[in-house]
């Protein structure tokens, strides 16, 4: 198949879905653990560990996501598309690549520093926990962790409306930036 110069390369366009995917997953069973009540056995002994694993992996993603683009560059945007779209767009993906990689790092925060935690588990390994015990630090981390968790989330949400904007309700095939991702 020929790749067109305004597509992102295949590298990118698998992580981008790979970490969509996590992503998603990762704030809906974040949602789902913490409304359960302590007493639900499975909150800590699956669905937190689990948590923990993917968001690592999310983390790891998005690194090499960066790399993966840094190497490769972005294709300019399409010319069908205003200034402020092209700026908007750039912004929020810009904040979107920071938080996939900040919103983690939060939660490594909330794991290493809380004087309760049982580590943080990868697949197996157990990652060293490098922050003090420190249960002060620990709600920043907290806070900071769903904060920029739920920012993340309307930022995709606003992600997902464009290109859906673009794909279904601008005039012309020059304005879809969906299809640059397909």
């Amino acid at each position: 198949m020929n790749q067109r110069s305004d597509r992102y390369p295949l590298p990118m366009r698998l992580l981008h879905w790979m970490r969509a995917t996590l992503i998603l997953a990762l704030i809906a069973l974040g949602w789902a653990m913490t409304a359960l009540p302590d007493s639900i056995a499975a909150k800590f002994e699956w669905m937190y560990p689990v948590h923990k694993e993917f968001g690592v992996l999310a983390f790891m993603t998005g690194a090499i996501a960066l790399f993966v683009r840094h190497r490769s560059g972005v294709p300019p945007h399409p010319g069908g598309l205003a200034r402020w779209e092209t700026t908007l767009s750039t912004i929020v993906q810009y904040a979107m690549l920071a938080l996939a990689m900040v919103v983690p790092l939060m939660g490594y925060g909330m794991s290493s520093s809380f004087s309760q935690s049982d580590g943080v588990p990868f697949f197996g390994l157990e990652l060293p926990e490098l922050l003090p015990k420190n249960d002060h630090a620990f709600a920043i981390f907290a806070w900071a962790h769903k904060t920029l968790a739920y920012t993340l989330l309307v930022l995709i949400a606003l992600h997902v409306l464009g290109a859906l904007k673009h794909r279904f309700l601008d005039r012309g095939r020059d304005a879809d930036v969906l299809a640059r991702m397909l």
